[in-house]
């Protein structure tokens, strides 16, 4: 039986992404292309691969035993295929990346820009979110996380700052108003602005290090944001006066340059490794990807 290999790549997307506008995102192709690709492959086969609802789109069992077996075949494909990008003079197609948001506003906007005009044939898609996935079965080829957060099997190779702080500022009108502290524990008696993660978590205890001496706090205050795409919001509350903020000093520095915010607490600011660069080492890395991982320690050996 002979099968349209952009059928079976289509269904693969389908089934990956959990339906058929997400498989058309992480594709790149249209839902309505997918849809009728799948409807075809079905048609060949003769068995329903995909149980359809108006709120999910689930592998049948046949669809299973199909997903499992066509995952690896047709990462063989792209890995052959690859080779052949190999024999341009500049490498091309798609990379995508999986980061958190810290990493997109943070670490990538000097990447990014001068990687792409090195590079005008790859194509580049970043998914910025602060969940922890599997980067091959979310259809990324890397993504960056920091070092507790990296899975065992992967390869990871330094990305952006070495060594970075977390920063513990106010507006000076808040800290005028309600003293400012000396010792990580007064912050028990002030307005803090708290993060929580896409677990549930609460981004508490607040830890801070000086000399040796770790203190953790439980803070509590008014204002409570989804990490990632709301820590702008914390931001801006921290400027108008609304309490104390704890997040990367990066995140801070043109605010503390400014004189919007205050730094508190500095000698206490602890220090953390920086983030990295993963991708799975158990098969052959696509050409982008190659390009990406050579840019990324080319510049910084530069700095």
């Amino acid at each position: 039986m002979k099968v349209d290999l952009s059928d079976l790549n289509a269904f693969v997307a389908v089934a990956q992404a959990g339906g058929f506008r997400e498989g058309a995102r992480a594709s790149g192709g249209s839902a309505s292309f997918l849809s009728e690709a799948v409807r075809r492959l079905e048609a060949q086969l003769g068995v329903r691969l995909l149980n359809r609802t108006t709120r999910s789109v689930v592998p049948t069992e046949a669809g299973k035993g199909l997903l499992e077996r066509l995952g690896p075949a047709l990462s063989e494909v792209e890995s052959a295929l690859d080779v052949v990008n190999g024999f341009r003079d500049r490498p091309a197609g798609s990379l995508r990346l999986n980061v958190p948001v810290s990493a997109a506003r943070l670490v990538l906007p000097a990447i990014v820009p001068p990687f792409l005009a090195a590079y005008p044939d790859i194509r580049l898609e970043v998914v910025a979110e602060e969940s922890f996935i599997d980067v091959l079965a979310a259809g990324c080829d890397a993504g960056i996380r920091y070092d507790e957060r990296l899975e065992q099997d992967m390869i990871a190779v330094p990305i952006g700052p070495r060594v970075q702080r977390f920063a513990t500022a106010a507006s000076p009108d808040y800290l005028d108003r309600h003293g400012r502290p000396r010792h990580p524990s007064e912050l028990l008696g002030h307005a803090c602005l708290l993060g929580r993660f896409a677990s549930g978590a609460l981004t508490t205890p607040w830890e801070f290090e000086r000399d040796g001496e770790v203190v953790r706090v439980e803070p509590s205050g008014p204002l409570i944001v989804r990490i990632g795409g709301a820590t702008d919001l914390k931001v801006d509350a921290a400027i108008s006066g609304t309490g104390i903020i704890h997040v990367f000093e990066d995140w801070l520095r043109p605010h503390l340059d400014s004189g919007a915010l205050e730094p508190i607490l500095e000698p206490w600011w602890q220090r953390f490794s920086g983030p990295f660069l993963y991708y799975p080492g158990r098969r052959l890395v696509p050409a982008p990807l190659r390009a990406f991982i050579d840019f990324v320690k080319a510049s910084a050996s530069q700095r």
